[in-house]
């Protein structure tokens, strides 16, 4: 194989293939990615407990929740930035190691202010994405971007969905080892996910590169960078109109991966681990929806260019909007798992929509426009998770836990919130729908056939 083909971006995704550095860059970014979420989402289903412990009311677990996807929009617009100038090997070194710091402490809380700090710096993590489809889309050609930035994507997110699933199981594996008691549990529990950071910092700063043919540094690319990428992304209308589409698609996903296990919990009656093994279903239909997403995305784009896979995002948010209303109606713990299931289909695969687009905004600012786009999705998150906070509805209720013991606890509803989001998912939808309508096609949407801009800058 000439020296030439194995430096240079990929034209297919083979994901049974770890040859090559654009193969072993693309398997370490979405492992990378994947246990960055599951960082992130640790939490999420350890979150009853630490609100029996820590005497959280209704309010303060709103805040929590705003908390945890706050930080990541500041993260991402920084991030997309810093990758554009630095490349991706040593931002996502250093973002993981500073992440591990409060994973790890989370654990040592105290009080619902300090739980509420560690909540809001561990969402800096989520800033990982930007980097994994950056280094995707530098690594394949742009016939294949989307099918390869959706496959990291989808591939990753599913972090959240085996934490939700384990991360139960791991605080009751310290029980059971007499490490601790339950009611500490998710205080150990943390130390896993903390470690894993750490583990994958070395192992990205060790076995990835920047680009195909190198790293940015030996290039000479962080220096010969002077152009503002944060500003070109910012005047293109189809940055924003991504960003908005994204809020209503993966800003719900990590608001399902968020208030899933409580609401499992506290309307259906589930167990703890019932509920972890319910919300964590939802992410991982990531394992093939996202990535289906992006590969009907290409085929679209190949036909159409970027105007039928706009069309192709609007279609899906108006899917998931009617999916969503219906699973705030219900009231049958299966009927809402089977509803799920539904309107998870069209949001992930409109995940995978999305960031096909994404590198073909402008091709000298793909970090920058992934950052403000990956920044929209959590600006949609914490809007909802104010809405959530406003819709919620206190009750108490004799439950029998799982030791056989009847008892009165104070539950939340939240049924009338996922009511009013599908009815958000759907308008937004339409206003996607309607700016591919009426805004009239550039020159350059029609997507290009060459190589990555870096790669031909390095090469000229």
């Amino acid at each position: 194989m000439s020296s030439i083909s194995t430096n240079q971006p990929l034209s297919s995704l083979n994901i049974f293939s770890g040859k090559g550095v654009q193969m072993r860059t693309f398997h370490i970014t979405w492992l990378t990615f994947f246990f960055s979420f599951f960082a992130w989402f640790g939490m999420a289903s350890l979150m009853p407990l630490a609100k029996e412990q820590l005497h959280l009311t209704k309010d303060q677990l709103g805040n929590i929740q705003i908390a945890a996807v706050s930080a990541t929009i500041i993260a991402r617009l920084l991030i997309g930035r810093l990758v554009d100038k630095f490349g991706p090997r040593l931002v996502y070194t250093w973002l993981l190691v500073i992440c591990s710091v409060p994973v790890l402490l989370i654990g040592t809380s105290q009080s619902y202010e300090s739980f509420l700090l560690f909540r809001l710096a561990i969402g800096v993590i989520g800033a990982s994405f930007v980097i994994t489809q950056f280094h995707t889309s530098v690594m394949f050609a742009p016939s294949i971007k989307g099918t390869a930035n959706a496959t990291a994507g989808g591939f990753g997110n599913a972090g959240a969905g085996l934490a939700n699933i384990t991360m139960p199981l791991i605080a009751a594996g310290f029980v059971g080892l007499g490490v601790c008691t339950k009611e500490d549990s998710w205080r150990y529990a943390m130390i896993i996910p903390g470690v894993l950071l750490l583990v994958f910092a070395f192992i990205y700063l060790r076995y990835t590169k920047d680009l195909p043919n190198g790293n940015y540094k030996e290039l000479g690319i962080e220096t010969a960078n002077k152009e503002n990428t944060f500003m070109l992304a910012v005047k293109d209308y189809r940055t924003w109109v991504l960003t908005i589409a994204y809020a209503a698609c993966f800003g719900v996903e990590i608001t399902i991966d968020n208030f899933a296990p409580i609401y499992f919990t506290d309307t259906f009656g589930a167990t703890l681990k019932t509920a972890g093994i319910c919300a964590g279903l939802f992410g991982l239909i990531n394992l093939f929806a996202r990535p289906f997403g992006g590969i009907v995305a290409d085929k679209i784009g190949k036909r159409y260019g970027f105007s039928g896979k706009n069309l192709l995002l609007a279609l899906l948010l108006l899917i998931e909007g009617v999916g969503v209303i219906f699973f705030g109606m219900t009231n049958q713990l299966g009927v809402a798992i089977f509803l799920m299931f539904l309107f998870g289909m069209s949001l992930k695969m409109a995940n995978g929509a999305t960031y096909s687009l994404v590198p073909f905004v402008n091709p000298k600012a793909v970090g920058s426009v992934a950052g403000i786009v990956g920044a929209g999705g959590n600006i949609g998150a914490m809007l909802i998770a104010f809405l959530f906070k406003a819709k919620a509805v206190k009750f108490t209720k004799d439950v029998i836990d799982e030791s056989g013991v009847s008892q009165t606890k104070d539950l939340i509803d939240y049924t009338n919130a996922f009511y009013v989001l599908g009815i958000i998912i759907l308008f937004t939808g339409v206003v996607v729908l309607a700016i591919k309508l009426l805004v009239k096609d550039k020159e350059e949407e029609k997507l290009p056939a060459g190589v990555n801009l870096a790669y031909q800058k390095v090469k000229s």
